[in-house]
Protein backbone atom coordinates (compact mmCIF):
# COMPACT_ATOMS: atom_id res chain seq x y z
CA UNK A 1 0.00 0.00 0.00
CA UNK A 2 1.11 3.28 -0.86
CA UNK A 3 1.97 6.20 1.30
CA UNK A 4 -0.30 8.36 -0.21
CA UNK A 5 -2.95 5.68 0.08
CA UNK A 6 -2.48 5.23 3.53
CA UNK A 7 -3.01 9.09 3.93
CA UNK A 8 -6.45 9.19 2.60
CA UNK A 9 -7.38 6.19 4.60
CA UNK A 10 -6.62 8.14 7.77
CA UNK A 11 -8.56 11.66 6.78
CA UNK A 12 -11.64 9.76 6.01
CA UNK A 13 -11.07 7.98 9.77
CA UNK A 14 -10.87 11.46 11.54
CA UNK A 15 -13.54 13.05 9.36
CA UNK A 16 -16.22 10.17 9.99
CA UNK A 17 -15.55 10.56 13.87
CA UNK A 18 -16.32 14.46 13.59
CA UNK A 19 -19.20 13.81 12.02
CA UNK A 20 -20.26 11.24 14.43
CA UNK A 21 -19.18 13.72 16.96
CA UNK A 22 -21.24 15.93 15.48
CA UNK A 23 -24.38 14.02 15.24
CA UNK A 24 -24.45 12.32 18.64
CA UNK A 25 -24.39 16.78 19.90
CA UNK A 26 -26.96 17.49 17.50
CA UNK A 27 -29.30 14.36 19.02
CA UNK A 28 -28.43 15.89 22.39
CA UNK A 29 -29.79 19.32 21.86
CA UNK A 30 -33.25 17.94 20.23
CA UNK A 31 -33.61 15.72 22.89
CA UNK A 32 -33.22 18.03 25.07
CA UNK A 33 -35.23 20.91 23.15
CA UNK A 34 -37.85 18.36 22.69
CA UNK A 35 -37.88 17.46 26.53
CA UNK A 36 -37.59 21.15 27.91
CA UNK A 37 -40.42 22.92 25.58
CA UNK A 38 -43.72 20.95 26.17
CA UNK A 39 -42.18 21.41 30.04
CA UNK A 40 -42.30 24.97 29.57
CA UNK A 41 -45.21 25.48 27.51
CA UNK A 42 -47.08 23.88 30.15
CA UNK A 43 -45.98 25.85 32.69
CA UNK A 44 -46.80 29.08 30.87
CA UNK A 45 -50.38 27.57 30.19
CA UNK A 46 -50.37 27.08 33.96
CA UNK A 47 -49.01 30.25 35.09
CA UNK A 48 -51.71 32.16 32.44
CA UNK A 49 -54.47 30.34 34.23
CA UNK A 50 -53.53 30.89 37.68
CA UNK A 51 -53.28 34.61 37.09
CA UNK A 52 -56.98 35.07 35.56
CA UNK A 53 -58.75 32.30 37.77
CA UNK A 54 -62.64 31.50 36.86
CA UNK A 55 -65.16 34.56 38.42
CA UNK A 56 -68.54 33.87 39.70
CA UNK A 57 -70.65 34.80 42.20
CA UNK A 58 -72.77 38.27 43.37
CA UNK A 59 -71.04 41.81 42.49
CA UNK A 60 -72.88 44.10 43.92
CA UNK A 61 -72.34 47.73 41.97
CA UNK A 62 -73.30 50.96 44.01
CA UNK A 63 -73.57 53.62 41.19
CA UNK A 64 -74.90 56.88 40.94
CA UNK A 65 -78.79 57.10 39.36
CA UNK A 66 -77.24 58.81 36.05
CA UNK A 67 -75.60 55.21 35.49
CA UNK A 68 -78.57 52.99 35.07
CA UNK A 69 -78.61 52.48 31.64
CA UNK A 70 -75.44 52.48 30.62
CA UNK A 71 -74.09 50.32 33.59
CA UNK A 72 -77.35 47.92 33.38
CA UNK A 73 -76.21 47.08 29.74
CA UNK A 74 -72.87 46.29 30.84
CA UNK A 75 -73.45 44.51 33.59
CA UNK A 76 -75.06 42.06 31.27
CA UNK A 77 -72.37 42.16 29.04
CA UNK A 78 -70.30 41.18 32.35
CA UNK A 79 -72.50 38.09 33.16
CA UNK A 80 -72.40 37.17 29.26
CA UNK A 81 -68.16 37.30 29.68
CA UNK A 82 -68.36 35.62 32.80
CA UNK A 83 -70.98 32.83 32.87
CA UNK A 84 -71.47 32.01 36.77
CA UNK A 85 -71.73 35.79 37.82
CA UNK A 86 -74.30 37.87 38.54
CA UNK A 87 -74.36 41.85 38.54
CA UNK A 88 -76.81 43.59 41.19
CA UNK A 89 -77.13 47.34 41.08
CA UNK A 90 -78.13 50.26 43.56
CA UNK A 91 -78.90 53.07 41.84
CA UNK A 92 -79.44 56.48 43.56
CA UNK A 93 -78.31 60.05 44.90
CA UNK A 94 -74.34 59.62 44.93
CA UNK A 95 -74.22 60.97 48.72
CA UNK A 96 -77.11 58.44 50.15
CA UNK A 97 -75.28 55.77 48.57
CA UNK A 98 -71.44 56.71 49.90
CA UNK A 99 -73.27 57.17 53.31
CA UNK A 100 -74.66 53.71 52.80
CA UNK A 101 -71.02 52.38 51.98
CA UNK A 102 -69.31 54.05 55.18
CA UNK A 103 -72.50 52.77 57.39
CA UNK A 104 -71.43 49.28 56.56
CA UNK A 105 -73.45 48.35 53.79
CA UNK A 106 -72.13 45.17 51.85
CA UNK A 107 -71.03 46.01 48.00
CA UNK A 108 -67.93 45.79 45.96
CA UNK A 109 -67.74 48.63 43.85
CA UNK A 110 -68.98 52.39 43.86
CA UNK A 111 -69.19 54.68 41.02
CA UNK A 112 -69.93 58.29 42.04
CA UNK A 113 -71.16 61.24 39.89
CA UNK A 114 -68.66 63.21 41.61
CA UNK A 115 -65.15 63.51 43.48
CA UNK A 116 -66.96 64.92 46.35
CA UNK A 117 -68.86 62.39 47.52
CA UNK A 118 -66.20 59.73 46.37
CA UNK A 119 -64.47 61.05 49.30
CA UNK A 120 -66.57 60.76 51.84
CA UNK A 121 -66.06 56.84 51.10
CA UNK A 122 -62.26 57.34 50.40
CA UNK A 123 -61.60 59.62 53.76
CA UNK A 124 -63.08 57.01 56.08
CA UNK A 125 -60.31 54.12 54.12
CA UNK A 126 -63.49 51.74 52.87
CA UNK A 127 -61.91 51.75 49.60
CA UNK A 128 -58.88 50.14 47.92
CA UNK A 129 -56.82 52.57 45.33
CA UNK A 130 -57.44 55.54 44.04
CA UNK A 131 -60.37 55.55 42.33
CA UNK A 132 -60.35 56.23 38.72
CA UNK A 133 -62.19 58.66 36.62
CA UNK A 134 -63.97 57.04 33.86
CA UNK A 135 -66.56 59.33 32.05
CA UNK A 136 -67.65 63.12 33.16
CA UNK A 137 -71.19 64.49 32.69
CA UNK A 138 -72.64 67.77 31.30
CA UNK A 139 -75.98 69.28 32.68
CA UNK A 140 -79.13 69.74 30.11
CA UNK A 141 -82.60 71.13 30.37
CA UNK A 142 -85.46 69.03 30.00
CA UNK A 143 -88.67 70.39 29.63
CA UNK A 144 -92.05 69.31 28.31
CA UNK A 145 -92.47 67.43 24.58
CA UNK A 146 -92.26 70.32 22.16
CA UNK A 147 -91.06 73.24 24.73
CA UNK A 148 -94.56 74.37 25.04
CA UNK A 149 -92.99 76.72 27.77
CA UNK A 150 -90.34 77.88 25.55
CA UNK A 151 -87.37 77.41 27.85
CA UNK A 152 -84.32 78.41 25.68
CA UNK A 153 -82.23 79.25 28.54
CA UNK A 154 -81.27 79.33 31.93
CA UNK A 155 -82.93 82.14 32.98
CA UNK A 156 -85.93 81.40 31.16
CA UNK A 157 -86.12 78.53 34.41
CA UNK A 158 -86.63 81.91 36.39
CA UNK A 159 -89.93 82.51 34.43
CA UNK A 160 -92.97 83.05 37.31
CA UNK A 161 -95.89 80.47 37.48
CA UNK A 162 -92.79 78.01 35.98
CA UNK A 163 -92.64 74.73 37.69
CA UNK A 164 -89.09 73.84 38.05
CA UNK A 165 -87.32 70.73 39.84
CA UNK A 166 -83.80 70.70 40.51
CA UNK A 167 -81.96 67.73 42.42
CA UNK A 168 -81.30 68.29 46.14
CA UNK A 169 -78.34 70.27 46.61
CA UNK A 170 -76.57 67.25 48.56
CA UNK A 171 -76.28 65.45 45.40
CA UNK A 172 -73.91 65.86 42.58
CA UNK A 173 -76.27 67.42 39.82
CA UNK A 174 -77.86 69.24 42.36
CA UNK A 175 -74.64 70.53 43.68
CA UNK A 176 -73.65 71.25 39.62
CA UNK A 177 -76.95 73.27 39.29
CA UNK A 178 -76.41 75.32 41.32
CA UNK A 179 -72.90 76.13 40.64
CA UNK A 180 -74.25 76.89 37.26
CA UNK A 181 -77.21 79.01 38.50
CA UNK A 182 -74.30 81.10 40.90
CA UNK A 183 -72.02 81.20 37.74
CA UNK A 184 -74.87 82.94 36.37
CA UNK A 185 -76.27 84.91 39.16
CA UNK A 186 -79.25 83.59 39.14
CA UNK A 187 -81.91 82.33 42.06
CA UNK A 188 -84.32 80.32 41.54
CA UNK A 189 -86.45 78.39 43.68
CA UNK A 190 -88.14 75.09 42.33
CA UNK A 191 -91.34 73.23 43.23
CA UNK A 192 -89.16 70.49 44.75
CA UNK A 193 -85.85 69.12 45.42
CA UNK A 194 -85.14 65.21 44.58
CA UNK A 195 -83.02 62.77 45.97
CA UNK A 196 -81.64 62.44 42.80
CA UNK A 197 -81.44 62.86 38.82
CA UNK A 198 -83.71 60.39 37.66
CA UNK A 199 -86.57 61.67 40.46
CA UNK A 200 -85.82 65.09 38.90
CA UNK A 201 -86.70 63.51 35.16
CA UNK A 202 -89.43 61.14 36.20
CA UNK A 203 -91.49 65.20 37.36
CA UNK A 204 -91.02 66.25 33.98
CA UNK A 205 -91.82 62.67 32.38
CA UNK A 206 -95.08 62.36 34.22
CA UNK A 207 -96.03 66.24 33.51
CA UNK A 208 -95.80 66.93 37.39
CA UNK A 209 -93.30 69.68 36.50
CA UNK A 210 -92.62 71.87 33.33
CA UNK A 211 -88.65 71.63 33.21
CA UNK A 212 -85.95 69.82 35.57
CA UNK A 213 -81.57 70.71 35.54
CA UNK A 214 -80.15 66.80 34.71
CA UNK A 215 -77.63 65.39 33.23
CA UNK A 216 -77.45 65.48 29.01
CA UNK A 217 -77.12 61.48 29.59
CA UNK A 218 -80.80 61.26 31.49
CA UNK A 219 -82.46 63.98 28.97
CA UNK A 220 -81.29 61.07 26.07
CA UNK A 221 -82.30 57.92 27.96
CA UNK A 222 -86.07 59.70 28.07
CA UNK A 223 -86.29 60.15 24.72
CA UNK A 224 -89.74 61.53 23.48
CA UNK A 225 -90.72 61.87 26.91
CA UNK A 226 -88.96 65.07 27.14
CA UNK A 227 -86.88 67.41 25.29
CA UNK A 228 -83.35 68.88 26.03
CA UNK A 229 -82.20 72.30 25.72
CA UNK A 230 -78.94 72.85 26.59
CA UNK A 231 -77.68 76.46 27.76
CA UNK A 232 -73.68 77.32 28.05
CA UNK A 233 -73.46 77.76 31.46
CA UNK A 234 -73.23 73.79 32.41
CA UNK A 235 -69.42 74.08 30.79
CA UNK A 236 -68.68 75.75 33.93
CA UNK A 237 -70.53 72.95 36.16
CA UNK A 238 -69.25 69.57 34.48
CA UNK A 239 -69.12 66.30 36.97
CA UNK A 240 -66.44 64.03 36.78
CA UNK A 241 -67.47 60.31 37.57
CA UNK A 242 -64.83 58.35 39.51
CA UNK A 243 -65.16 54.51 40.15
CA UNK A 244 -63.34 52.25 42.85
CA UNK A 245 -63.19 48.83 44.39
CA UNK A 246 -64.26 48.77 48.01
CA UNK A 247 -62.50 47.32 50.60
CA UNK A 248 -64.58 44.96 52.32
CA UNK A 249 -65.59 43.75 48.56
CA UNK A 250 -67.27 40.40 49.17
CA UNK A 251 -65.96 39.48 45.54
CA UNK A 252 -62.99 41.31 45.22
CA UNK A 253 -62.04 39.67 41.75
CA UNK A 254 -65.12 40.15 40.49
CA UNK A 255 -65.57 43.81 41.12
CA UNK A 256 -61.93 44.53 39.70
CA UNK A 257 -63.01 42.78 36.34
CA UNK A 258 -66.19 45.24 36.59
CA UNK A 259 -64.09 48.08 37.03
CA UNK A 260 -61.93 46.70 33.98
CA UNK A 261 -64.85 46.21 31.98
CA UNK A 262 -66.20 49.76 32.56
CA UNK A 263 -62.65 51.32 31.88
CA UNK A 264 -62.51 49.38 28.72
CA UNK A 265 -62.91 50.27 24.87
CA UNK A 266 -66.27 48.27 25.27
CA UNK A 267 -67.00 50.25 28.10
CA UNK A 268 -66.07 53.40 26.57
CA UNK A 269 -68.64 52.54 23.62
CA UNK A 270 -71.62 51.95 25.89
CA UNK A 271 -70.69 55.11 27.97
CA UNK A 272 -70.03 57.10 24.60
CA UNK A 273 -73.59 56.24 23.14
CA UNK A 274 -75.35 57.05 26.31
CA UNK A 275 -74.23 60.61 26.25
CA UNK A 276 -71.07 60.57 28.38
CA UNK A 277 -68.22 62.86 27.91
CA UNK A 278 -64.89 61.16 27.61
CA UNK A 279 -62.20 61.80 31.25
Amino acid sequence: MTRSVRRTRRMLQVTGAGVAALLALSACSSSSDSGTSPKSSSSTAATSSGSSPKLSGTVTVFAAASLKESFTQLGKEFEKEHPGTHVTFNFGGSDALAASITSGAPADVFASASPKTMAVVTGRNDAVGTPATFVRNQLEIATLPGNPDKVFSLKDLTKSGLKVVLCARTVPCGAAAQKALDASGLKLTPVSYEQDVKGALTKVELKEADAAVVYKTDVKSAGDKVEGVEFPESAKAINDYPIVQLKNAPNAEAANAFIALVRSDEGGTVLDQAGFLKP
